[in-house]
């Protein structure tokens, strides 16, 4: 008898245990249960950790990157990209690795100038080296770079381009404006798209009909020829921090009709529901209606659609820019570089030119990896 009630108890404590974890579950908000859904997903943390890297990349990019943009070599043009050895050229193994010198020769069947391999010159490759000087953030100066070797040695990790300028250092620098670019471009629509959006959903009428008219003929026009004619408007002779603002502007005032319309059709559904007329008869305005009561309901959506839009605004610079209509050279973006390798000779003898094309493709499907996580973990049925 005994036995059997002690059985009893601890079903019974099992059950009410499981029972109170749930409850403890449930209990959470709604931000901490998707959350816990995403990162379920593996695919989204994989890409959290991507992105992660990858604008950690950016934040340091003047200390990662061995060289500054303004550095050229014009004894390494399109030189292949180095190789780090640990075992010399007599077999010997050495724990620190090296890069050999490079020596140019004539290629015997194409007459191209080449650079090969000088092993009776080695180079220990070093962290924490001195070398060109920049300002973190724009306000501290320095020189110190994470890895390089020492003069007259030379590593180029992903080779050099037609000027002699270290490819690996102008596509970290690069980031720092390809991935900038989309953030605050996506920040200007979203709150233009809210804003606008919201207004036109819940008060409706000619209000709504003016921003729906406005939108209309927004999105009527062709993307490109948009874009070439907002360009254009843009000073040839500006400063690379200007050319900045100004991209961002046209990118984001260009993006955010489509969100506005999403927004607009939610606060029409919602607008008459039996919380919201009771807050419009209890005297709330109309201000704390739609950012209390309103835009709460569909904050999950929102911040999907934020998420989804960041790829489209990184498409979008890098295509700015591959036309030739954005950022320019000596400037670095991720367009940039893509536009100056965009030539088939590039692509036939020098395919390292095509390595920026890679880092567009991982970010922009971590983002799309992420927005479809945080979408499966907005999803209440799931």
């Amino acid at each position: 008898m005994y036995t059997q009630m002690k059985k009893n108890s601890g079903l019974w404590s099992r059950l009410f245990s499981v029972k109170r974890e749930e409850d403890t579950y449930y209990a959470e908000s709604h931000l901490r249960l998707m959350f816990r859904k995403l990162m379920r997903h593996k695919l989204a943390r994989i890409s959290l950790i991507v992105l992660a890297l990858m604008y950690l990349l950016a934040l340091f990019g003047s200390f990662v990157a061995p060289q500054g943009l303004d550095n050229y070599d014009s004894e390494h043009l399109n030189s292949r990209p180095s190789k780090l050895h640990f075992v010399d050229a007599d077999g010997k193994f050495h724990l620190q690795p090296f890069v050999y010198g490079l020596k140019s020769e004539r290629d015997p069947v194409t007459l191209r100038k080449r650079f090969v391999e000088d092993p009776a010159e080695r180079y220990p490759l070093k962290f924490f080296v001195t070398g060109t000087e920049y300002k973190f953030l724009g306000l501290i100066p320095g020189n110190l770079h994470l890895f390089g070797v020492e003069s007259p040695g030379r590593l180029f990790i992903f080779g050099t381009d037609d000027m002699g300028r270290d490819l690996f250092s102008r596509i970290v620098l690069g980031s720092q404006v390809s991935l900038t670019i989309p953030l605050v471009g996506v920040s200007i629509s979203f709150v233009l798209g809210l804003l606008l959006g919201g207004i036109s959903g819940y008060f409706g009428g000619i209000v709504d009909s003016i921003v729906q008219r406005v939108i209309e003929i927004i999105r009527s026009f062709p993307t490109l020829p948009l874009w070439m004619a907002l360009s254009a408007a843009i000073p040839a002779r500006i400063p690379v921090v200007q050319m900045f603002f100004y991209i961002t502007i046209i990118m984001a005032f260009i993006e955010w009709t489509g969100l506005a319309r999403v927004v607009r059709s939610r606060f029409i559904s919602l607008r008459n529901e039996d919380y919201v007329m009771a807050a419009k008869i209890s005297g709330v305005s109309n201000a704390r209606i739609i950012f209390v009561h309103l835009v709460p309901g569909f904050m999950s959506y929102l911040v999907v659609a934020m998420t989804l839009a960041v790829p489209a605004m990184i498409i979008g610079e890098t295509a700015i820019s591959f036309l030739g209509l954005g950022i320019r050279s000596p400037a670095a973006s991720w367009g940039v570089l893509m536009q100056e390798a965009q030539k088939m000779e590039n692509v036939a003898l020098y395919p390292w030119k095509l390595i920026p094309l890679g880092f567009v493709i991982s970010t922009v499907l971590a983002f799309n990896f992420l927005g479809d996580g945080l979408r499966d973990a907005a999803d209440p049925y799931k």
